[in-house]
C-alpha cells in the first residue's frame, strides 16, 4: 500500500497559531479570524481538487480557515474573543469542539459553536446572536460578548474587541457595541447582567429594535402630532421604537421637524412628570440631540428655499422647547450637548433674519434664559458643585440675608421640605393667624397664611426637635445621661437605622429600615404611633448638615420590634441616596406629622392661582349676603317628589325654587322644622353651613340633600358637562355611611376613593375595582392600554431582578444564615477555623449535620440547653415576659388608634393588571422566598417551630427553650454593633471569642453579604422607580377617564388631597363635604376647583375640631379652626338642627345647657327599657386612685377604672345583653392597652373599645365611660375641652355608666355644671348599685372591681336550683341570662349502659353517649397469644400488641420495637468490633452487619516530626495517612513582647495582634509582627526648663527634668510628680497608702516625687524609676549573661513601658532594635512583594486548569488579596497552589483513562486529600508537608496504575495480570502512611505491568508515537491493528483493498472491498480516530449538518 500525504487539519494558514492549540486545546487567541478567510477558501478549493483526482471521497474536517469563535478549534482550554465572521469560515464548528457542543451543552460564540471553554462572542449579523445565552452560571461568553457569569456589566471582550457587532445597538443580552465602539442602550432593555444573577439560566437574545408593528415612522408621528400632549408623551415614552428613532444619526428633514414638534408638545404635558423624566432620559444621550440637531441647525445656514425659511421659526420654539425640558430634568448630563446647540441658534436667528423672515421677540428672549441657565451650570461644574444628574435650578431671590426678606419672599417659592438653614438655632420663621374675627384684606394674604401655617405646623416639631438633639450632642460631656435614654417631645429618634432590603411596592422602590430597638424596649408597638404608615422621617449621618426625607410606606407591629420599618424616599433624597455607601448608618429622627396629606395639600395651596379660587367672597372677604347657585340664576325649577314623604309623593309638584312660598311643607317632605331649613337653605344657597349635633340626624338630611341635587341633575349638569358632584368626608366610615345611602337611590355611577372600605356595598365602586374591571379596560383609549401594558411588563422584569436580591436580603433579617452563604466574606483562617469542633470532637451524626455556625453562636441544643440551666436564676423577667405573650394571644382584638390611623392615611389606588395575576405572582414569590429561606437559614424565626436535632443522649429541645432562642436570636439580629476589620483580621481562632463578640462577627459577615447584595441590585432598582413613575402618569389618566364618567365621586379628606390634581381636571361643580368642622381649612381649599359653584358643609364645630401638631399654632395661631367654625363665627347663614333622635332625655340633660343653647328629644327617645341589673340607666361612678403615666409618649392610664369598667361589662353581659350593645370608650389610648389586658376574648369578643376621639359618629346602646385622669396635680388634660366632652357623653343611647375623679374635675366648669344636673337625680356616688333580676331584694354596691365578685353570674349568690331534663339539678349560683337553660350543659356524671357486659357511658351528662364501648378489657393477641388490655368493642386481631418484641435478628440480638410493629432496621446493641485498622472498640452492631467501620477513636500516639505525640484518634488521622495537627503551645515570648499563640511551630510567625506601639501624635494601626512606621513628627517632650530638638522616633537630646510640678490636683493638694511629665493621678495626702507602699525604698519620704507609667498605671518614685530605665542591659541581666533584645517592663507588674516621654530616648533605642529583627523575621518586603506578584501570575496563568477544585483556588487567590504577608505564608500558599495543580493533573488522568468504577473511588481518595490540604489545619508544618507528599505520591502511583489496568481490560490481557493487580492493589490501598519502602515495590511491579501492557498499547512511548504520526502525515482513520492488537497501516483512501498476514502473529490483516477482514479494528490509541477513514459514518462526520 502507498502511503498518502495527510490533509492539514488547520487550512494553509501556518502563521495564525492556531494550529498550535489542537493538542493541548488551550490555546488562546484573542479576536476573531476574519484575516483568514482567503487562506481558508484556497484550502477548500485544493480539497476538492485532490477529491476529484484521487477518486477519494473524503472531506475535510472543517471546510475552511476553522476560525470559530476567535479559536482555531475547539479545545478544553479558556475561550475568549469576538464573535465569527459571518464567512463560511466562521460558521462552522471544528470535528471535536462540535461533539463537545452536543455533550456539554456549553455556550461557545459565533453561529452557536460551542465548546468547554470560556467566552466567545455573538455573531456579526449572524445567528448567533439570536441563540440561547446557555447555561453554566460558571462560563463566560453569551449573545453578547461579554463575560456574563463572572465578570457581569461588560458588553465587550476583554482586550476591547467588538463583542456583539449588532449594528441596531442595544441588544437583548446587555450592553452592545455600536459602530463608534461605544456602549450603547439601557441596560434595562437587555438581560444579560440578569443572567449572571440567576445562575446563568438560559436567556433567549438578540432581537434588535422594535418588534413588527410597534415602529414610528412618519405617519405614526404625524398622527400623534394632532393628538392631546398627555397621550403623546404616554405613546412616546411606552414605545420601544424611539430608542431607535433617536439613536439615528442620519435623518430627512422633514423627520426632523415632525420628530422635534412631537417631542416639544409632549413636554406640555405638565403633570405626567415621571412620564417627562423618562422621556428626556433617552433624548439626552441620543443622536438625535448630539449629532442630527446641530446638522438641522446648520443646515438652516444654506436653506435657499423661501416656504421653508418662513417654517423656520417655529420648528426652532419646538426644538427650544425640548432643551429647556431636558437641562431642567438632566443639567449635568445634558449641559454640554445643550451648549453646543445654543451657540448654532443665535447664527441660525441671524441669518433668518437677513433673509427677511420674521423672528419673533419671544423666541430670542427664551434663548437668553435658556443661554443663562446654562452658563450657570457650566459654573457650577467648574466649581464642582455641579453632581447630580437630576437637580432642577430656579433661579429666584430667596431673601438672603436682609431682615424683612422672608416677608417679601412669596410663599410659592418656600420650599416644602425644611432645609438645613432652618435647623439652625436662631431660625423664626414668618408666620401670621388664621383670621377669624375679620376678613382677609386679600386672596393672595389669605393663601399666604394658610400655606406658612400649614408648612410650620409639620416643620416646627422635626425643626426644635432636631435644634434639641443638636445641643444635646454638644452637652454630651456635661450630663451622665446618654443620648440614646433621652426622650425629646417634638421627635422620636431611632439610632444605628441601615437600609437592609429594597422592596417593590406600587409606590415606588421602597426599603426596609433596620434601626437599634435597644432603647425603645419600652414600647408597645401595636398601639404607638410611632412610625405609622405616612409619617416622615428624617435620616442624617452628619449632624444634620445634609440629611434625607422619607416617608414610612408600611408598618407591621412584629417588624417593629424586630426593628424594621419600611420607608419610601422622596424624589430628591432618591438621588441623594446613590451616593451613600450601602452599609452607611444613619440617626432617623420622625415626626408625628402625616406629612403626606400635607404635602398635597402645600403643593395645592402653592399651585392655587388667587383668580381661580372659588367663594372669594365669602370664604376672603366674609360676605353674609350668600348668592343662589349660578346654575338656579338660569333655571331654578325642582321637583322634590322622589325626597317626599310617600304619602305625598303624587302631591308634590315641581316649583321655583328660589320662592320660598312655592316649597312644598315639611311635613310632605319628612323633616322636622329644623331639618327643613337647613334642606332649603342648602339647595337654595351657594355656600350653605348645616350644623348638626349629636343625634340629630345630619347624615338623614345630607342625603334628603343630595338625592334632591342627583335627582334634578339637569339643573346643575347639562350646561357643563358630565360634572360630577363631590362628596368629602373626614373619616372612611362616614364616608362608606353617605355612599350607602347613595347608592339606595342612585344604584350606578358611584365611585369611592379611599381608604379600606368595610361595606359589601360599595366594594364594587372602590376606585381600584372599577379601574381594574374588563368592562372599564375596553372603554379605554388605545394609547393608554398600550402605555399601561408596556410599562407594567418592564416594571415586572426589573421587580424580578430585585426580587431575586431582596429575598436574600431578607432571610439575613429572618434568621441565621447558613455558613455555606457567607464563605465568600469570611476570612480564609476563620472559615477554616469555624471546621475546627467537628474534626476536634469527631462529632459525627448519621443524618444531617446540625449547623456549624449555629453552634459556633451558641444556639446548638447542647450548648444553648446547657446555658439556659446556667442562667435560669437570670430569666425570671424574661419568663414572665413570655407569659405576658402567651396571655396576650388570648385577648380580644381592639381596634389600635396605630391602625386607625393608618387606616385613614391609606388610600386603595393601586391598579393590579387583568384581575388576580398580581395575587397570583404574589403567591408565586411567596412560595420562592420558602424555599429560598428553607436553603439559606438555618434557623427562621417566622417559622412556628424551631426544628432542632436529637442528641446521642437523647436531649430534646422544648417549647419554652425554643421560645428563649428565637428571642435572643431576634435580639442579636436587631443589634447593630459589629466588629471591624481590623478586630477581625487580628483574630486567629473564633472559638476562643466570647459570646458577644461571636455575634458582633457574625453581623460583620452579614453586612459584607449585604453589600454585594444590594449592589447587585442598584441599577435596577433605578430602572424600577423610573417604571413606577411612568406608571403612576398612565394611572392618573385612567382615574380621569373614570372620574369624569361618575355620577358622585365620593372621598376622603385623606384622598381628596392625594387627587388633588385629578380633581381639577375632573371639574366637580358641586360639592359636599361631611364632617366639615373637623377638616382643616387648608385641606378645605384645596378640594375645590375653578369649576365649583355649589359648596355645601355639614358638620358640628361644637365637637371635634380639626388636629393640629404644633399646640401653639392651634391655639395662637387659630390653626385648629375650621373652614366651617370661623365662617360660622363670621356670621354667615347657618342652620342647625335641633331634634335629636339618639339618646334617652337622661343623657340629652347633659348636652342641654351646658354645651348646646337648646335641643330637643325626639318622641322615639321617650320609650326606651332600663337597663337590666342596675337600678339607673346613667350613673357617674367617683374614685380618687391615682393615674400613671405611660413611657412611649404623652398618654395616661388607670388601672382602677380599666377594671371597673371590665367588670361592669362583665356583669351587662351577664344581663343577657349581646356584646355588640355595648361600647367601652376611654379618653386616652394609653388606656385602651389597660383595657384589654382585662379582657379574654372567650368572654369579651364583639364588645368594642374605643377611644372617643375615632368614635364620632358612632353610637350604641349602652356605653361605658373611662376618663382616665386623676392625679395630685390636678391636671384635667383635654377633658376640659367642651367639644372632646360633648363627643364623649353623647355616644350613648339606653345607658352611660362613667368612672373618673369628679373632685378633680369639678375645677372645669363645664364638668362642674354636669354634676351638679347629676346630682339632681341621685346619678353621681362612689358605688353604683346592682340589682339581682331573680331576686330583687337582693342588690350590691360596687364601687371597684371586686364588688362585682358578689354577683358571680350576674345574679346573686343564692343557688339556682333548676332541674333539668335529664333529671339532674342545675349546680350554678342565681343567672339572669338563659332562664330556660336551653344552653346549659350538665357536667355530672352520665348514668347510661352501653354494652352487654353491662359498661356504664364514661362521658359528662351533656355529652352524647359513644356508639361503641371504649372500657378497656383483657383479651388475648391471636398473633402472639399475649394478654393486652383492649377496648371492649375492639376485635383483639385489629390491636396492636405492646409487649416487647420476642425475636432475634439476624445478628443474634433481640428486637427493640414493641412486638406489634416491625423489627428493628439498625441494631444498635454495642458489640466488639475489629476495624480494618487492626483496632478494637465497642460500637453498633448494625456496623457489623452492614460491612461498614465506624471512625476509630483508637488514640493514634504516634511520634510526630516535631517530637510530640499525635494527639488525634486512628479515624481522624484517617489510619495514620495525615495526622491531626501537633496543638502543643508554644508561649514563648516574642519580640514585640506578646506571647506566641501559634500551636507547636519550630519558627514563631510574626505576631498578629494589634500593635501597642504608639506616641503622643499617633498610633501604629498595623499588626503586631508588621514593621511600624516611625513618628517624624517633632519630639514634644518639653517643659519650662528644657524643649527636646529631635524628631519623635529618634533619641531625646535632653536630659528628664527633675523639678517638682507645681500643679494642684482637683482635690487641693500639690501634685506629686515632675515638672514636664504627666501629672499622677495619686494624691500623697488623700492616696497616702497607695503612694508610700514600699517598693524600691525611698516612697515614703515627704519630699519623694513620682512617675506614672502610662501603659499600667502604677506610680513609682523617680529616682529609683531613673536608674532602672538607665541601667545597662548587661547589669540587669545579672553580670554579662546575654539578654533578648525587648522593651524595658513595669518592675512592679512587668507591662512593656511603650508610652513614656520621660523615657522617651530609651524606649525609641529599644523599638529601633526590636524593628531590625521584625524585619529579618518578616523577610525582605520587596522580595515579599515580587514573590507574591508572582504567585498571583501562576494563580492566574493555571485558572484554567483548576476546575474541579475552583472554590479552593479561589480561597487563595482571597488570601493573596490579603494586605500584609510574611516570606512563610507566601510559601504556604504556594505550596498549595503546587499541590492542587498536580491534584488537577491526577483528575485529568481519570477523566481520559480510568474506568467509571475506578474513577468513582479514585475521586474519594483525592477529595480526603484536597480537604486536608485546604482544612485549617494545613500550615504546612513538616510533619504536614511529610503526609502531604507521601499520599499524593501514592495518588500519582494510583492513577498510574488505575489507567494501565483500563488499558489492559480494554485489550483483553486483564487475566495475564491479576497476580500484579492483586499485590499492587493490596500495596496501594493499604491503611496507613505509604512509605518509601512501599513506593519501590510499587514502581518495581510497574515496570514488570509495562512489559505486559505498554502504556500505549503499541509497545511505544508517547513521544515515539508522535514522531511517527508526525513523520508519516497520514490524515485520522488510516491506523488499524489486527486481533491481537498490532498496528499498521492503509494508505490510499484508507479502506481495505487487499489481505496480508501480520508480521508479528501471522493473524489476518487488511481485508477487501473497503471492508476490514474480521477481527481487525481501527487503531483508536494511534491518532484518536474513531472510525476507519473510508466508512459511511466518517463521510457523514466529514460534512457540516447544515450542508446535508
Amino acid at each position: 500500500m502507498t502511503m498518502e500525504r495527510p490533509i492539514r487539519r488547520g487550512g494553509p494558514n501556518d502563521d495564525t497559531g492556531q494550529n498550535d492549540n489542537v493538542h493541548e486545546g488551550s490555546g488562546t487567541r484573542w479576536g476573531g479570524a476574519q484575516g483568514d478567510r482567503g487562506r481558508g477558501a484556497e484550502g477548500r478549493r485544493r480539497a476538492r481538487s485532490r477529491r476529484r483526482n484521487q477518486g477519494e471521497s473524503l472531506i475535510t474536517p472543517t471546510d475552511g480557515g476553522g476560525a470559530v469563535g476567535g479559536e482555531g478549534m475547539h479545545g478544553r482550554g479558556r475561550r475568549r474573543g469576538g464573535g465569527a465572521d459571518p464567512g463560511r469560515g466562521g460558521e462552522r464548528g471544528a470535528g471535536r469542539g462540535v461533539r463537545e457542543e452536543i455533550n456539554g451543552g456549553r455556550v461557545g460564540g459565533g453561529e452557536g459553536v460551542r465548546g468547554r471553554g470560556r467566552g466567545g462572542g455573538a455573531a456579526d449579523f449572524g445567528r448567533g446572536g439570536e441563540r440561547d445565552v446557555g447555561r453554566g452560571g460558571r462560563w463566560r461568553g453569551g449573545g453578547n460578548g461579554g463575560e456574563w457569569a463572572e465578570r457581569g456589566r461588560g458588553g465587550v471582550g476583554r482586550h476591547g474587541e467588538q463583542g456583539a457587532a449588532d449594528r441596531g445597538g442595544a441588544r437583548r443580552g446587555g450592553h452592545s457595541v455600536d459602530r463608534r465602539g461605544v456602549r450603547g442602550g439601557e441596560r434595562r432593555d437587555g438581560v444579560g447582567e440578569r443572567q449572571e444573577r440567576n445562575g446563568g439560566r438560559s436567556v433567549s437574545v438578540g432581537r434588535a429594535g422594535p418588534p413588527q408593528g410597534r415602529r414610528l415612522g412618519f405617519k405614526t408621528l404625524e398622527e400623534l402630532s394632532e393628538k392631546d400632549p398627555s397621550v403623546v408623551a404616554i405613546t412616546l415614552s411606552s414605545n420601544p421604537a424611539l430608542h431607535d428613532a433617536l439613536r439615528e444619526t442620519n435623518m430627512r428633514q422633514d423627520l426632523v421637524e415632525l420628530l422635534s414638534l412631537v417631542l416639544s408638545k409632549a413636554f406640555n404635558s405638565r403633570s405626567d412628570r415621571g412620564t417627562l423624566q423618562h422621556l428626556a432620559s433617552i433624548i439626552k444621550d441620543s443622536g438625535f440631540l448630539r449629532t442630527i440637531l446641530p446638522h438641522y441647525l446648520v443646515g438652516m445656514l444654506t436653506e435657499f428655499n423661501p416656504v421653508r425659511r418662513e417654517q423656520y421659526p417655529r420648528h426652532l420654539e419646538n426644538i427650544l422647547v425640548i432643551l429647556s425640558e431636558v437641562l431642567n430634568i438632566f443639567p449635568a448630563s445634558s449641559v454640554q450637548a445643550v451648549s453646543l446647540l445654543l451657540t448654532l441658534i443665535p447664527t441660525s436667528i441671524n441669518n433668518l433674519r437677513a433673509s427677511g423672515v420674521n423672528i419673533k421677540a419671544q423666541v430670542e428672549e427664551n434663548v437668553e434664559n435658556l443661554q443663562g441657565l446654562v452658563n450657570h451650570l457650566q459654573q457650577r461644574s467648574r466649581e464642582g458643585t455641579l453632581r447630580s444628574g437630576r437637580d432642577t435650578y430656579a433661579l429666584l431671590n430667596n431673601g438672603g440675608n436682609n431682615p424683612g426678606g422672608e416677608d417679601q419672599q412669596d410663599f410659592r417659592t418656600i420650599p416644602i421640605y425644611p432645609t438645613p438653614e432652618e435647623f439652625l438655632q436662631d431660625h423664626r420663621p414668618f408666620l401670621r393667624p388664621n383670621l377669624t374675627s375679620q376678613r382677609y384684606t386679600n386672596t393672595h394674604l389669605y393663601l399666604d397664611t394658610h400655606f406658612r401655617l400649614l408648612r410650620e405646623d409639620f416643620v416646627r416639631p422635626l425643626r426644635e426637635g432636631i435644634q434639641q438633639l443638636l445641643q444635646n450632642q454638644m452637652d454630651m460631656g456635661r450630663s451622665d445621661k446618654p443620648l440614646k435614654a433621652k426622650r425629646f417631645d417634638d421627635i422620636r429618634i431611632y439610632f444605628d437605622a441601615r437600609l437592609v432590603v429594597p422592596k417593590c411596592t406600587h409606590a415606588g422602590l421602597a426599603y426596609t429600615v433596620q434601626f437599634d430597638t435597644q432603647p425603645l424596649q419600652f414600647v408597645r408597638w401595636q398601639n404607638s404611633k410611632r412610625l405609622i404608615y405616612g409619617s416622615l422621617v428624617c435620616l442624617s449621618y452628619d449632624n444634620f448638615e445634609s440629611f434625607l426625607f422619607a416617608t414610612v410606606s408600611d408598618r407591621d407591629p412584629k417588624d417593629l420590634q424586630k426593628g424594621q420599618v419600611q420607608i419610601i424616599f422622596t424624589e430628591e433624597s432618591r438621588i441623594k441616596l446613590a451616593q451613600f455607601e450601602k452599609s452607611q448608618m444613619f440617626l432617623m429622627v420622625e415626626t408625628t406629622a402625616y406629612f403626606e396629606a400635607y404635602r398635597y395639600v402645600l403643593d395645592g395651596l402653592q399651585e392655587q392661582q388667587e383668580a381661580d379660587l372659588p367663594f372669594q367672597r365669602y370664604i376672603v372677604e366674609c360676605d353674609t349676603d350668600v348668592q343662589p347657585p349660578a346654575y338656579l340664576r338660569r333655571n331654578d325649577i325642582y321637583n322634590l317628589s322622589s325626597v317626599a314623604d310617600p304619602d305625598y309623593k303624587a302631591s308634590v309638584q315641581a316649583f321655583h325654587s328660589l320662592k320660598a312660598e312655592a316649597w312644598p311643607r315639611m311635613e310632605e317632605l319628612g323633616l322636622d322644622e329644623s331639618q327643613m331649613k337647613a334642606f332649603q337653605l342648602a339647595l337654595t344657597q351657594e355656600l350653605a353651613i348645616i350644623q348638626g349635633p349629636p343625634g340629630t340626624g345630619k347624615t338623614y338630611v345630607g342625603l334628603k340633600i343630595a338625592q334632591a341635587l342627583l335627582n334634578n341633575q339637569g339643573l346643575w349638569r347639562s350646561p357643563f358637562g358630565n360634572s360630577p358632584m363631590l362628596v368629602v368626608c373626614y373619616t372612611n366610615h362616614a364616608l362608606d355611611q353617605f355612599l350607602e345611602g347613595i347608592h339606595k337611590f342612585l344604584p350606578t355611577g358611584i365611585v369611592r376613593v379611599g381608604g379600606r372600605s368595610n361595606s359589601e356595598v360599595l366594594k364594587r365602586f372602590n376606585l381600584r375595582e372599577l379601574i381594574t374591571s374588563h368592562e372599564f379596560r375596553r372603554t379605554l383609549p388605545a394609547h393608554l392600554r398600550t402605555a399601561f401594558n408596556e410599562i407594567y411588563k418592564q416594571l415586572c422584569q426589573e421587580e424580578r431582578e430585585i426580587q431575586n436580591q431582596s429575598v436574600k436580603l431578607e432571610c439575613s433579617l429572618k434568621g441565621v444564615l447558613r455558613e455555606n452563604f457567607l464563605q465568600r466574606f469570611i476570612l480564609g483562617i476563620h472559615w477554616d477555623s469555624l471546621h475546627l469542633p467537628l474534626t476536634q470532637d469527631g462529632f459525627e451524626t448519621s443524618g444531617k449535620k446540625s449547623s456549624l455556625i449555629m453552634e459556633w453562636l451558641g444556639l446548638g441544643t447542647m450548648a444553648f440547653l446547657q446555658r439556659e440551666t446556667e442562667n435560669a436564676d437570670a430569666n425570671g423577667d424574661a419568663a414572665a415576659e413570655e407569659a405576658m405573650e402567651e396571655e396576650e394571644d388570648d385577648l380580644i382584638e381592639i381596634a389600635e388608634e396605630a391602625d386607625l390611623i393608618q387606616a385613614e392615611r391609606f388610600i386603595e389606588d393601586n391598579i393590579y393588571p387583568r384581575g388576580g395575576r398580581d395575587d397570583k405572582k404574589r403567591e408565586f414569590m411567596e412560595e420562592a422566598a420558602r424555599e429560598v429561606e428553607e436553603l439559606m437559614l438555618a434557623m427562621n424565626l417566622d417559622k412556628v417551630e424551631i426544628k432542632a436535632e436529637n442528641s446521642e443522649e437523647g436531649w430534646e429541645i422544648q417549647q419554652g427553650q425554643k421560645k428563649k432562642m428565637k428571642n435572643k436570636i431576634r435580639k442579636e439580629l436587631g443589634r447593630s454593633s459589629a466588629m471591624t476589620d481590623t478586630e477581625e483580621y487580628h483574630v486567629l481562632d473564633i472559638w476562643t471569642l466570647s459570646l458577644p463578640d461571636r455575634w458582633r462577627l457574625y453581623r460583620l459577615w452579614v453586612a459584607r453579604y449585604r453589600v454585594e447584595l444590594r449592589t447587585r441590585a442598584l441599577e435596577s432598582e433605578q430602572a424600577y422607580q423610573n417604571a413606577v413613575d411612568r406608571l403612576a402618569d398612565v394611572k392618573r389618566h385612567q382615574q380621569l377617564c373614570l372620574l369624569k364618567e361618575a355620577t358622585v365621586i365620593g372621598m376622603t379628606t385623606t384622598g381628596a388631597a392625594k387627587f388633588r390634581k385629578t380633581l381639577q381636571e375632573v371639574r366637580p361643580c358641586l360639592v359636599i363635604v361631611e364632617e366639615a368642622a373637623e377638616v382643616l381649612e387648608a385641606h378645605t381649599i384645596t378640594t375645590l376647583s375653578q369649576a365649583c359653584q355649589h359648596l355645601i358643609l355639614i358638620g358640628d364645630h361644637q365637637q371635634l375640631r380639626p388636629s393640629a401638631t404644633v399646640y401653639e399654632l392651634a391655639k395662637n395661631f387659630n390653626l385648629e379652626m375650621s373652614m366651617f367654625e370661623r365662617l360660622v363665627k363670621m356670621g354667615l347663614p347657618y342652620v342647625r338642627l335641633n331634634y335629636q333622635h339618639r339618646m334617652r332625655p337622661d343623657i340629652a340633660r347633659l348636652l342641654t345647657p351646658h354645651i348646646y343653647s337648646e335641643l330637643e328629644n325626639h318622641p322615639s327617645v321617650l320609650d326606651y327599657d332600663n337597663i337590666k341589673g342596675l337600678n339607673t340607666n346613667l350613673f357617674f361612678v367617683e374614685h380618687n386612685c391615682q393615674e400613671e403615666m405611660i413611657k412611649d409618649g404623652k398618654s395616661h392610664q388607670n388601672q382602677h377604672e380599666a377594671k371597673f369598667v371590665v367588670a361592669l361589662c362583665r356583669y351587662l353581659l351577664l344581663q343577657d345583653y349581646k356584646p355588640e350593645q355595648i361600647t367601652i370608650l376611654t379618653t386616652y389610648t394609653g388606656q385602651l392597652h389597660c383595657l384589654r389586658r382585662e379582657m379574654p376574648a372567650p368572654q369579651f369578643s364583639g364588645v368594642k373599645v374605643h377611644v372617643v376621639d375615632k368614635y364620632q359618629g358612632e353610637e350604641n346602646d349602652i356605653v361605658l365611660l373611662s376618663l382616665v385622669r386623676s392625679n395630685m396635680q390636678g391636671k384635667v388634660g383635654f377633658l376640659n375641652i367642651p367639644n372632646r366632652v360633648c363627643v364623649a357623653l353623647s355616644r350613648a343611647k339606653k345607658g352611660l355608666y362613667c368612672i373618673g375623679n369628679s373632685a378633680m374635675l369639678s375645677q372645669v366648669k363645664l364638668w362642674s355644671n354636669i354634676f351638679h344636673t347629676l346630682r339632681e337625680k341621685d346619678q353621681v356616688g362612689k358605688a353604683l348599685t346592682l340589682c339581682c333580676q331573680n331576686h330583687p331584694t337582693r342588690q350590691v354596691k360596687a364601687s371597684c372591681a371586686d364588688d362585682f365578685k358578689q354577683a358571680p353570674e350576674g345574679g346573686c349568690t343564692l343557688p339556682c336550683a333548676f332541674r333539668l331534663d335529664c333529671g339532674h339539678v342545675c349546680s350554678r349560683v342565681c343567672h339572669p341570662y338563659d332562664p330556660e337553660h336551653k344552653e346549659y350543659k350538665c357536667n355530672k356524671k352520665c348514668q347510661k349502659i352501653l354494652c352487654d357486659q353491662g359498661h356504664r357511658c364514661t362521658l359528662l351528662c351533656h355529652k352524647a353517649c359513644p356508639k361503641k364501648c371504649q372500657v378497656k378489657v383483657e383479651k388475648i393477641i391471636p398473633q402472639c397469644q399475649h394478654k393486652q388490655m383492649v377496648p371492649c368493642h375492639q376485635d383483639p386481631e385489629t390491636f396492636k400488641c405492646q409487649e416487647p418484641c420476642q425475636k432475634t435478628l439476624q445478628c443474634g440480638h433481640p428486637c427493640d420495637s414493641s412486638c406489634g410493629e416491625a423489627c428493628t432496621y439498625e441494631c444498635k446493641v454495642k458489640i466488639t468490633l475489629k476495624l480494618r485498622c487492626g483496632h478494637i472498640q465497642q460500637d453498633a452492631c448494625h456496623y457489623k452487619t452492614q460491612g461498614k467501620d465506624p471512625d476509630c477513636k483508637a488514640p493514634c500516639e504516634h511520634q510526630l516530626i516535631c517530637g510530640h505525640a499525635c494527639r488525634g484518634t486512628c479515624g481522624k488521622c484517617y489510619q495514620g495517612r495525615f495526622h491531626y495537627p501537633c496543638l502543643h503551645q508554644c508561649e514563648r515570648l516574642l519580640i514585640c513582647s506578646h506571647k506566641c499563640r501559634e500551636p507547636c511551630t519550630r519558627d514563631c510567625p510574626p505576631c498578629r495582634r494589634p500593635c501597642e506601639n504608639c506616641c503622643i501624635h499617633s498610633e501604629c494601626k498595623k499588626p503586631c509582627g508588621q514593621p511600624c512606621a516611625p513618628c517624624i513628627e517633632p519630639c514634644a517632650w518639653q517643659c519650662p526648663h528644657q524643649r527636646c530638638g529631635k524628631l519623635c522616633y529618634e533619641p531625646c537630646d535632653r536630659q528628664p527634668c527633675t523639678q517638682p510640678c507645681d500643679k494642684t490636683l482637683d482635690c487641693s493638694h500639690p501634685c506629686i510628680g515632675l515638672c514636664g511629665d504627666k501629672c499622677p493621678s495619686k494624691c500623697r495626702i488623700c492616696d497616702k497608702d497607695d503612694v508610700t507602699d514600699i517598693f524600691f525604698g525611698n516612697e515614703d519620704d515627704p519630699e519623694a516625687h513620682f512617675i506614672q507609667l502610662e501603659d499600667c498605671g502604677h506610680i513609682i518614685e523617680y529616682t529609683a524609676m531613673d536608674i532602672y530605665m538607665g541601667m545597662d542591659d548587661n547589669q540587669q541581666a545579672n553580670e554579662g549573661e546575654q539578654v533578648a533584645i525587648k522593651l524595658k517592663e513595669c518592675p512592679r507588674c512587668r507591662t512593656p513601658i511603650r508610652k513614656n516621654l520621660r523615657y522617651g530616648s530609651h524606649i525609641n533605642r529599644s523599638l529601633a532594635e526590636i524593628e531590625m529583627v521584625k524585619e529579618k523575621i518578616n523577610g525582605n518586603q520587596k522580595d515579599i512583594e515580587k514573590h507574591k506578584r508572582a504567585l498571583q501570575k501562576q494563580w492566574n496563568d493555571n485558572l484554567h486548569i483548576c476546575e474541579t477544585h475552583q472554590q479552593e483556588y479561589m480561597n487563595i487567590q482571597k488570601r493573596l488579596e490579603m494586605r500584609y504577608h510574611t516570606a512563610n505564608e507566601l510559601w504556604v500558599l504556594e505550596n498549595k497552589m503546587d499541590f492542587l495543580l498536580r491534584v488537577e493533573k491526577l483528575l485529568k488522568i481519570e477523566r481520559e483513562e480510568m474506568s467509571i468504577l475506578q474513577g468513582n473511588k479514585f475521586r474519594k481518595t483525592v477529595q480526603d486529600f484536597v480537604r486536608w490540604l485546604d482544612g485549617f489545619q494545613s500550615k504546612f508544618t513538616e510533619q504536614q508537608v511529610f503526609d502531604l507528599q507521601r499520599e499524593l505520591r501514592r495518588l500519582t502511583l494510583l492513577a498510574e496504575f488505575n489507567a494501565q489496568c483500563n488499558m489492559a481490560s480494554k485489550r483483553g490481557l486483564s487475566n495475564k495480570i491479576q497476580s500484579e493487580v492483586q499485590t499492587m492493589e493490596k500495596v496501594l490501598e493499604k491503611l496507613g502512611q505509604f512509605t518509601e519502602q512501599d513506593e519501590e515495590r510499587v514502581k518495581e511491579i510497574m515496570k514488570e505491568l509495562s512489559k505486559t501492557v505498554p502504556l500505549t498499547g503499541l509497545g511505544i512511548s508517547d513521544e515515539e508515537r508522535k514522531m511517527i504520526i508526525s513523520a508519516v502525515k497520514m490524515p485520522p482513520g488510516h491506523w488499524h491493528k489486527c486481533p491481537n492488537g498490532h498496528v499498521y497501516l492503509i494508505a490510499d483512501c484508507g479502506g481495505a483493498m487487499q489481505s496480508r498476514t501480520c508480521p508479528d502473529c501471522d493473524a489476518t490483516i487488511g481485508g477487501a472491498n473497503h471492508r476490514l477482514a474480521s477481527g481487525n479494528h481501527v487503531a483508536t490509541e494511534m491518532d484518536g480516530a474513531q472510525h476507519p477513514a473510508w466508512s459511511e459514518v466518517n463521510n457523514l462526520l466529514n460534512f457540516d449538518r447544515f450542508d446535508l
